[in-house]
C-alpha cells in the first residue's frame, strides 16, 4: 500500500526530473507546438505547475502556488522557478496536513472515487506523463533533453560510451 514514505521517496526523485527539463526551457522554446490545435511547449510545462496546487486542493491541501494554468507565462525561469516553489511546498502541507491515518480517505476526483493516496499517485504520474510531451517538444525546439531514467542521446559522449544507434 502507498505510505507517505513512498509518496516523498517518490516525489524527490520525480520532482528533480521535472526540474531538470522545465530548467532546459528557454522563452523562444515556449511557443513550440505539435500543431495549432494543440498546447504548446509553455502551456504543457504552466499545466505542470498549476497542476501541483489544483489537484492537491482537491486532498485539502494548501499549497503556495498557481492553480489557474492560463495564461502561460512568457518567462520559462519563471515557470522553473514556480514549479520549484510549488513542488517544495507541496511535500511541506504533506507533512504537515496529511497523516497515514487518513490516506485511505474517499473522495471523487475527475469523475473517479479515490484515495487521498491514489491522488498522490496520480499527481506524481501526471506531471511524468507531461515531462514526456515536454521533451518530445523540446527536441522539436532544438533544445538539448536531459537524462531522465538513463542517458540522453547528448549524454552517452558525456559518460564516455556510444550512444544507440538511431
Amino acid at each position: 500500500m502507498f505510505q507517505l514514505s513512498d509518496f516523498f521517496h517518490l516525489w524527490a526523485y520525480e520532482a528533480a526530473a521535472t526540474q531538470k527539463v522545465l530548467s532546459r526551457l528557454t522563452d523562444e522554446s515556449l511557443q513550440q507546438e505539435v500543431t495549432p490545435q494543440n498546447w504548446t511547449l509553455g502551456r504543457i510545462a504552466w499545466h505542470t505547475v498549476s497542476a501541483i496546487g489544483n489537484i492537491a486542493s482537491h486532498i485539502d491541501l494548501s499549497i503556495d502556488g498557481p492553480t489557474n494554468d492560463y495564461p502561460v507565462p512568457t518567462s520559462a525561469a519563471h515557470i522553473s522557478n514556480t514549479y520549484q516553489q510549488a513542488s517544495h511546498s507541496l511535500v511541506q502541507a504533506i507533512k504537515e496536513q496529511l497523516s497515514e491515518e487518513n490516506l485511505s480517505e474517499q473522495l471523487n476526483l475527475f469523475g473517479r472515487t479515490m484515495a487521498k493516496r491514489d491522488v498522490l499517485l496520480l499527481l506524481i504520474q501526471h506531471q511524468t506523463h507531461h515531462r514526456g510531451q515536454m521533451t518530445i517538444l523540446m527536441r522539436q525546439a532544438g533544445l538539448s533533453v536531459p537524462g531522465l531514467y538513463g542517458p540522453s542521446k547528448e549524454e552517452w559522449a558525456e559518460i564516455g560510451m556510444e550512444a544507440p544507434i538511431m
